[in-house]
C-alpha cells in the first residue's frame, strides 16, 4: 500500500509527512493498536468525569458525573498514543523500558495504561479487571481520599511527577545511566520545554556511554499549546527545530500529523528507526569495548493536536487543536444538556462496548498488545528503584581519622579528609557501579579531588592531551548545571543507586524547588507499601558562608537548611560537623541511609580538630553534647551562661570567645554546648532525633542565658526550640545578611558571629556588672575597632586571630 497523503493537519503548518517504503503495521495490528489507544483514551476520560456508569451501558445522566471536575485532557491522548507504541517495541524487541511522563498533567493516561496493562490491578487488588474495577479506577481520580491528577508516587511505573515541570529528561538520563539494558522513553511537553532546567538537561546525551549505560529515547510532544497560550517550539520553523536538536548533538525523526491511521504507521516507523539505531550504536561501542566517539542518539518530535480526538467545538468555541482543551474541555456536563450530551457523544466515539467485554475487563486480544510481567513499563523495577537497591561496601571511616590527642591540637581539611573516604567508597563498589558524585564543576574545589585517585570525571568528547582526570568511563559528573546534577542524582537513585552532591551552599539554592519535589515524593512513597525503600539523597555544602569572603556578598548564603528544614521531620536530617573526624562519622551514617535527604554542611579550609575518632563518633551518635573541656563549671552546679554552637566556624568563635571569658573572668562559670545533629533541638515528638524536654534541659538549663552561635540565619533556632522551657534565655547569633568581599574574621565580626560579640553577650547576660566585667567588655569593643582598623590598612586578620590556637593555658 502507498503511503497515504499528507492531511490538512500537516499541509497547514508546512510539514512533510515522512516517507515510508512500507507499513511497519499490517491491517490487524494496525486496528488492535488503535484499539488500544482509544481504550486508553476512554479510561482517560472516564478518571476526569465519571463517577459511575464506567461503560455507559445506561444513558449518560448528571448524577454519573463528578461533581468537581479535575485533571487534565489535553496531553494525555499524545500520551497514550507513545504508551502503545512502546509497548509494541517492548514486546517485539524483548526491551526493559521505563516511561518518564515529563507533561506536568498526564497522570489520567498514566493510570488509564497501567491499569490496561494489569499493573494497577496487582498493587492495587481493590481496583479490579471488571466493571467493579473500572468503576472504582474511575471515581478515584482527583477525588477526596483517591490519587492525585499527577503521575505521582501512588502510580506504577512512576519516578517523576511531572507536577512541577523541567526536570523529566534530567532524571531519564540519571536512571539511565549503570543501567546497561536499560532504555527510559522520556516524553517531554512543548510547554515543558519551554523551562530552563530541561533545556539544559538536552546536553545529557554528551554524558551517556553506550558501553557501560542504558540509553534514552526523548521525545518532543509538541502539541501546540500551554494552558492559554501556544509554545515556543510548536510555533517555530520546522528547520529551525531539527536545527535545535541536531545543535543539541540528535538525530531527530518527526512524526506529524492528525489522522489515526496514518499516524499509527508513521510512530511504528518512527519508533522501528530509533530503536534500530539505539541498538546499532550499543552493538558497536560494547563490540569495542569503548565509544570511539560520542553518538548521535535518536529522539522523536510527536506533532500532534492537543485533546487530540476530543470534542471539535464546545460553545462554538475551537477546542481540539487549541488551548481550550488543556484541562477539562466540557465544562459543565452535570448542569448543562448540551454538555452532558457532547461528554457522552465523545466517550461513545471510542466504542467500549468494542473494547471491553461484558464483565468490564479489557477484550483478551487487545489486552494481549500489553507485554507481560517485569516487561510492563508500570512494572519494570527500575521504576521501583529500592526493588533493586543493594548496600554500599564502605570502607572503616576510623581508618581515615585525623589524629587529635587533644582538643584544637592539630589542623586539617574536613572535606579533604572526607575525599578520601569517598575514594575508597567509589573504589569497594567499582564492580557493582552503583555510586556516582555529582557537583557544579567543584569536586575539586571543594577538596574531594582524592576521588581522582580512583576514578575520573565523565567526558564523551574530545579528550586532549593536557586534559587531567576526564574519561568515558569516569564516575563523577560535572556540569556547571546545578539543576542537571540534582536530577541526574535523583533519577540514578529512584532507580536504585547511590550518591553524592557537592555544591558551594550559596547556589545550592538553584535547586530548591526540586528538593521541595524530592521532599514531597519520598513523603508520599514512603507510605506506600509497595514502593522500597531507595537511597537517601545526600548533600555535601560547602565553600560556605563564612569562608566566602574572598568571593562576596553573592556567594554568602546558608539559607537552604531553613528551606530543609520547613519539610516532615521522617524526611530530612541536618548535620553542621565542627571537624573533620566529626564529618567522616556522619558521610558513613549519611551513605547508610534510605529515604532521607541528607544535608551536611561542612568547610573546606583549614582549621582546628576538636575531637578523636571515638570522641566524635560518641558525639555524632548522640547528635549534641556537652564538650566538658572547653567549660569551667562546677560538677553538681549549673553554669552561669551556656555557649552553644553548631557549625564548624560557629565553633570556632564560641571557644575563643570562651577562653577569652575564662581568661579575663575566671568566676564566670562556663558550658560549652555543641550541636552536630541540628534536629536534636526540635521536642522529641516532633522529630525523631529531637530531645526530651529532660534532656534539652539537662544541656541548655531552664533558667540561664544561652549564647547560640549558628551557622545560618538566627530565626531557625529559635523556630526549633520554641517550645522549649528556656526558650526566652536563647540569644541567637547568626548570618544577618551582611557580607562583603572582605577577610575571613571580618566575616564574622559585621554578622556579630564572632569571639568577641559572642563574649560581651555573654558577659552582659550573665554577670553582675562587676568592674571587671566593664572592663572587659570595653577591652573586647577596642579589640573590634582594632581589628576594623587594621584590616583596612593590611588586607588581612590581625595575626592574634590568624595564629589563635585553643590550649589549655588560653583556658
Amino acid at each position: 500500500m502507498a503511503a497515504p497523503a499528507p492531511t490538512d493537519f500537516q499541509k497547514d503548518r508546512c510539514m512533510d509527512a515522512p516517507a515510508i517504503s512500507r507499513d511497519p503495521l499490517s491491517h490487524a495490528d494496525l486496528n488492535l493498536i488503535d484499539r488500544y489507544w482509544r481504550a486508553a483514551n476512554y479510561l482517560s476520560v472516564g478518571q476526569i468525569y465519571l463517577l459511575d456508569n464506567p461503560l455507559l451501558r445506561e444513558p449518560l445522566q448528571p448524577r454519573h458525573i463528578k461533581p468537581r471536575l479535575l485533571g487534565h485532557w489535553g496531553t494525555t491522548p499524545g500520551l497514550n498514543f507513545i504508551y502503545a507504541h512502546l509497548n509494541r517495541m517492548i514486546r517485539a524487541r524483548d526491551l526493559s523500558m521505563i516511561y518518564i511522563c515529563g507533561p506536568g498533567h498526564g497522570g489520567p493516561g498514566m493510570v488509564a495504561n497501567t491499569y490496561l496493562e494489569g499493573a494497577y490491578s496487582e498493587i492495587y487488588p481493590e481496583i479490579g479487571q471488571n466493571f467493579d474495577g473500572l468503576k472504582k479506577l474511575f471515581r478515584q481520580f482527583s477525588f477526596p481520599g483517591g490519587v492525585p491528577s499527577h503521575a505521582s508516587p501512588e502510580t506504577p511505573g512512576s519516578i517523576h511527577e511531572g507536577g512541577e515541570l523541567g526536570y523529566a529528561v534530567a532524571h531519564a538520563y540519571g536512571s539511565a545511566l549503570d543501567n546497561p539494558d536499560l532504555i527510559v522513553a522520556c516524553v517531554v511537553g512543548d510547554g515543558e520545554a519551554e523551562t530552563g532546567p530541561l533545556a539544559t538537561a538536552w546536553h545529557s546525551n554528551k554524558f551517556l556511554d553506550p558501553v557501560r549505560d542504558g540509553a534514552v529515547l526523548p521525545i518532543l510532544h509538541l502539541n501546540g499549546y500551554k494552558i492559554a497560550n501556544p509554545t515556543l517550539l510548536a510555533r517555530i520553523d520546522k528547520e529551525e527545530l531539527r536545527s535545535l536538536f541536531v545543535g543539541y548533538g540528535y538525530d531527530p525523526i518527526f512524526v506529524e500529523g492528525d489522522d489515526p491511521k496514518l499516524m499509527h504507521q508513521l510512530m511504528a516507523a518512527a519508533m522501528d528507526g530509533a530503536f534500530d539505531k539505539i541498538h546499532e550504536i550499543q552493538t558497536a561501542a560494547r563490540a569495542a569495548g569503548i565509544a570511539a566517539r560520542r553518538p548521535r542518539w535518536p529522539m522523536l518530535v510527536l506533532r500532534s493536536p492537543k485533546g487530540w480526538t476530543g470534542p471539535k467545538e464546545v460553545d462554538g468555541k475551537k477546542v481540539e487543536g487549541f488551548w481550550r482543551s488543556h484541562q477539562v474541555p466540557i465544562a459543565n456536563p452535570r448542569g448543562n444538556p448540551e454538555h452532558l450530551r457532547l461528554l457522552d457523544e465523545w466517550m461513545k466515539s471510542y466504542e467500549p462496548q468494542a473494547l471491553f467485554d461484558e464483565s468490564g475487563a479489557l477484550l483478551p486480544e487487545i489486552k494481549a498488545l500489553a507485554p507481560s510481567g517485569e516487561r510492563r513499563m508500570g512494572a519494570n523495577p527500575h521504576a521501583n528503584g529500592g526493588l533493586l537497591k543493594r548496600d554500599l561496601k564502605l570502607p572503616d571511616y576510623r581508618a581515615y581519622a585525623v589524629s587529635a590527642p587533644q582538643p584544637g591540637g592539630a589542623v586539617a581539611e574536613a572535606t579533604r579528609v572526607m575525599g578520601a573516604y569517598l575514594r575508597d567508597v567509589m573504589h569497594l563498589n567499582a564492580d557493582a557501579k552503583n555510586f556516582r558524585i555529582m557537583g557544579p564543576d567543584e569536586t575539586a574545589s571543594n577538596r574531594l579531588d582524592a576521588v581522582f585517585d580512583e576514578t575520573d570525571r565523565v567526558w564523551m568528547e574530545e579528550i586532549e592531551p593536557f586534559d587531567v582526570h576526564l574519561s568515558r568511563n569516569g564516575r563523577v559528573m560535572e556540569v556547571l548545571s546545578e539543576h542537571l546534577c540534582q536530577g541526574w542524582l535523583e533519577g540514578y537513585l529512584l532507580t536504585g543507586r547511590h550518591g553524592l552532591f557537592s555544591c558551594y551552599e550559596a547556589f545550592i539554592h538553584i535547586v530548591d524547588s526540586m528538593f521541595n519535589q524530592h521532599a514531597k515524593w519520598l513523603k508520599v512513597s514512603r507510605h506506600l507499601p509497595w514502593r522500597a525503600p531507595v537511597a537517601s539523597l545526600n548533600y555535601l555544602l560547602t565553600s560556605h558562608v563564612w569562608r566566602q569572603d574572598h568571593n562576596g556578598f553573592s556567594h554568602q548564603d546558608p539559607g537552604f537548611i531553613d528551606l530543609v528544614s520547613n519539610k516532615k521531620a521522617d524526611i530530612i536530617r541536618v548535620y553542621l560537623p565542627p571537624d573533620a573526624n566529626t564529618l567522616l562519622w556522619i558521610t558513613d551514617h549519611c551513605l547508610r541511609t534510605y529515604d532521607r535527604i541528607n544535608v551536611i554542611v561542612a568547610g573546606k579550609q583549614p582549621a582546628p580538630q576538636w575531637l578523636n575518632i571515638a570522641e566524635a563518633a560518641n558525639h555524632c551518635a548522640a547528635g549534641v553534647g556537652i564538650w566538658a573541656f572547653a567549660g569551667n563549671e562546677t560538677d553538681g552546679e549549673e553554669p552561669d551562661v551556656v555557649m552553644a554552637c553548631a557549625g564548624d566556624v560557629p565553633t570556632l568563635e564560641t571557644l575563643a570567645a570562651v577562653a577569652l571569658l575564662r581568661d579575663s573572668l575566671p568566676d564566670l562559670k562556663v558550658r560549652v554546648v555543641n550541636v552536630v545533629d541540628l534536629m536534636t533541638l526540635q521536642p522529641a515528638e516532633q522529630h525523631p532525633h529531637g530531645l526530651s524536654d529532660g534532656a534539652f534541659d539537662a544541656l541548655f538549663t531552664r533558667d540561664k542565658p544561652v549564647i547560640f552561635a549558628y551557622h545560618g540565619y538566627p530565626y531557625l533556632i529559635h523556630r526549633l526550640t520554641y517550645k522549649r522551657a528556656n526558650h526566652h534565655n536563647i540569644h541567637v547569633h547568626g548570618f544577618q545578611e551582611e557580607g562583603a568581599t572582605t577577610t575571613p574574621f571580618d566575616m564574622v565580626v559585621i554578622n556579630a558571629l564572632d569571639r568577641y560579640h559572642l563574649a560581651i553577650d555573654a558577659i552582659e547576660r550573665a554577670s553582675s556588672r562587676s568592674d571587671a566585667a566593664i572592663e572587659t567588655i570595653r577591652r573586647f569593643e577596642a579589640n573590634l575597632k582594632e581589628h576594623r582598623r587594621y584590616i583596612c590598612e593590611h588586607g588581612e586578620d590581625m595575626p592574634d586571630i590568624c595564629e589563635w590556637k585553643w590550649s589549655c593555658a588560653s583556658a
